[in-house]
């Protein structure tokens, strides 16, 4: 147990914290570094908020709660003091020093290139922007991850409601013919109306610790939310430098197209002269058939892509299209940063530490159940055969006191329930390291792919030079008649398969880069809470 009676105390009074972060509320700006806690949202209720101070009819509780006042001051004191459960701190994780792909990196002053929250525009291309855009507003993955927030939101408000008791009243009217002889004796009236008010005292942190666990798991949620927002931008990026790459290729082998036609008709007008075989003619024709099958079979994979993109943006397949696009020539920089910042950027980190920050108010949920429950009630009544005399004495009836129970035997099924919470949290601990550990590793793959593909794509360059001039003196030398056509084909083949082969580096640097940006958090950090169903993080 800790104390926590000055925040339970507030709480009590003027418990409003939850709607600085409803839907359609302003914005909560936190300490860099830090989600909302629990215990701040309990002891840091909104300014202006409305005290809770219930009310009663005049005149028949008054001496009544003059009497229990300080009996009242007494409970409350003694449940301030205690909530059972384990105070929830962080797992510690282990976190390297730099990354290894990254170890000579240093932090830039100013930090011009530091991701902000529009990452994509780092490839400066309208179209992507544009796309983009489109994502946040239609993608129905993230329409549904808002709902599941809201679902958690709703949970927490939920859970609230247990703070304060619950009023319920019911009146009624009866009349009724008897079988009285007297004349006018047989009909009579009865007239009741009533009140009961109930409140279960949170004397030993039961609710606080279910709020607690609730606003977490909102929090999770949250983040989960952001998670599905960078998930779907990143894999519009990957798709659409997928699509570029694959016009990339449509192009080249356009044009290789028009080149093979050229030597396919020098293949005829050699044979027509004389000087060369029908062999010549028909490897040329063979090759040129091969390169057109090779250019129609492009639009199967473009048009799977592009319907990809269309169902990323919320649009049907059918009405949607994109014309060619150039791929860009040259990848952007993207700082890594340090490891340790990794841990608040990245929205699955977040959820996942949630998650365990839910677990473990949940064991004290578990623990408060050997507890005994204290209820406090009150009923008052008036009742009269005569509706104008209702409301006077000696027509009142009351009766208030507590009402105290606790569980003698269960067969060891608190200690089983709270054995369950304890092993669920030691499995979302698990879970938060394991999703921090494979983080670093997306982001060491990442980061390696594009140092390594970034020596691969400069040698290729080289190569597709070299390609290029190896055709060009084939060419030369098959029409002085000292090379066959078949020479020529093969050169030509393997210059083809050289040029198809540095667009594919490309593509997969730019992939590498938007992947790298995605595992990086993508300029999200867990710094702000933001209204309006989502947890984003500071972005510029």
């Amino acid at each position: 147990m800790h104390d926590i009676g000055e925040s339970f105390m507030k709480t009590h009074s003027r418990y409003d914290g939850l709607n600085s972060f409803a839907p359609g509320s302003s914005q909560t700006s936190l300490s860099d570094g830090e989600l909302l806690r629990p215990n701040e949202v309990l002891g840091n209720p909104t300014p202006g908020a409305k005290e809770f101070s219930p009310s009663y009819p005049p005149g028949i509780f008054d001496k009544t709660l003059l009497t229990i006042k300080p009996i009242a001051c007494a409970w409350l004191i003694l449940l301030a003091g205690c909530a059972v459960g384990p105070k929830y701190v962080r797992p510690a994780v282990p976190v390297p020093a730099a990354y290894k792909e990254n170890k000579d990196w240093k932090i830039a002053q100013p930090q011009d290139n530091v991701l902000k929250g529009e990452w994509w525009k780092i490839f400066n291309d309208p179209q992507l922007d544009a796309l983009e855009a489109q994502v946040d507003i239609s993608n129905q993955n993230i329409a549904a991850a808002q709902a599941r927030y809201a679902q958690a939101y709703a949970l927490v408000q939920a859970s609230r409601s247990s703070f304060f008791p619950v009023l319920a009243a019911n009146g009624s009217y009866t009349r009724s013919h008897g079988s009285s002889p007297v004349k006018g004796k047989n009909v009579s009236s009865q007239t009741l109306l009533n009140a009961d008010v109930t409140w279960e005292v949170d004397l030993w942190g039961k609710i606080r610790r279910t709020i607690e666990s609730n606003l977490a798991q909102a929090q999770a949620s949250a983040a989960d939310l952001a998670n599905a927002r960078l998930s779907a931008q990143a894999q519009l990026a990957q798709d659409y430098f997928e699509l570029a790459a694959l016009d990339g290729q449509k192009k080249l082998l356009d044009d290789t197209v028009v080149l093979y036609k050229k030597f396919l008709q020098l293949t005829k007008n050699r044979y027509a002269g004389g000087v060369a075989g029908q062999s010549d003619v028909i490897q040329a024709q063979t090759q040129l058939e091969a390169t057109r099958a090779q250019d129609i079979d492009i639009g199967v994979a473009r048009s799977q892509v592009e319907h990809a993109i269309a169902v990323l943006i919320g649009k049907p397949a059918s009405v949607f299209s994109i014309p060619s696009l150039t791929l860009p020539s040259a990848v952007p920089f993207v700082p890594a940063g340090l490891p340790s910042q990794l841990l608040e950027r990245r929205p699955d980190i977040a959820s996942a530490e949630r998650t365990v920050a839910a677990a473990n108010a949940s064991i004290g949920v578990a623990e408060a159940a050997y507890f005994p429950t204290l209820i406090l009630s009150a009923s008052g009544s008036y009742e009269s055969s005569n509706l104008a005399d209702l409301f006077s004495s000696p027509n009142p009836l009351w009766s208030l006191g507590p009402a105290l129970a606790e569980t003698i035997f269960d067969a060891g099924l608190r200690r089983s329930q709270t054995a369950q919470a304890k092993a669920v949290y030691d499995e979302d601990v698990a879970n938060y390291r394991q999703t921090v550990l494979a983080a670093f590793g997306q982001v060491e793959d990442n980061l390696a792919a594009l140092r390594i593909l970034q020596q691969e794509n400069q040698v290729q360059d080289v190569t597709v030079k070299d390609a290029r001039k190896a055709v060009d003196l084939e060419m030369n030398q098959y029409k002085q008649g000292t090379v066959s056509a078949l020479d020529v084909i093969t050169t030509q083949a393997g210059a083809l398969a050289d040029e198809r082969t540095d667009v594919t580096i490309l593509g997969q640097r730019l992939n590498a880069c938007v992947l790298l940006i995605e595992y990086l958090g993508g300029g999200w950090t867990e710094n702000r809470v933001i209204s309006g169903i989502a947890v984003e993080g500071k972005t510029g």
